[in-house]
């Protein structure tokens, strides 16, 4: 019987970069994506290669302490130290989302010595996107029952006016509630 020859062009046969030696990266991006619940920092070479990533799931935080800044932090450190050791010298920074691990990422990064070409905002942002939902018919209700009240509220005052006058009822009621008639 013979034997299967792959095709030395496919990619899945061939390994792209030998798992022993560590590759020299001067440059890369590093990606931090932080929402309320859980900041995750990614960092890539210029082509979009991962290279280490980090999350405060990942850190060891758990529940709510996840979203916090100190998780952040934390996660972007992690992420960080195998790029140092590495060689990673400059880094362009992508953060996405309006979580609070995002100042604390940044700090993270900052202090861990690499330099940084630029700092982009790509939170996602809709022009004019979804439709909103219906309005909801009880809170439609409440409104006119407001709307009723304060109605009752005033013609009671006009019948006291017209029986009173205005001259007295002006310095029994505040200038807020004339205003309302």
């Amino acid at each position: 019987m013979a034997k299967y020859i792959p095709k030395t062009g496919s990619r899945k046969n061939v390994r792209i970069g030998s798992r022993n030696h560590t590759r020299k990266i001067p440059k890369g991006i590093i990606q931090v994506q932080a929402s309320f619940n859980n900041t995750i920092v990614t960092i890539t070479d210029v082509r979009g290669r991962v290279i280490s990533w980090s999350s405060a799931g990942t850190c060891g935080f758990k529940g709510t302490r996840r979203g916090t800044p100190f998780a952040a932090q934390t996660a972007a450190g992690n992420a960080i130290r195998t790029v140092s050791d590495q060689g990673m010298q400059r880094a362009e920074i992508m953060i996405k989302g309006p979580g609070l691990g995002r100042d604390a990422t940044l700090r993270a990064i900052r202090r861990s010595g690499i330099l940084l070409n630029f700092i982009r905002d790509v939170t996602p942002m809709p022009h004019n996107g979804c439709r909103s939902p219906k309005k909801d018919v009880y809170k439609t209700k409440n409104k006119h029952e407001k709307y009723f009240k304060r109605n009752k509220q005033v013609k009671s005052l006009i019948k006291i006016i017209d029986y009173y006058g205005s001259r007295e009822i002006k310095s029994l009621y505040s200038d807020t509630t004339m205003e309302m008639c």
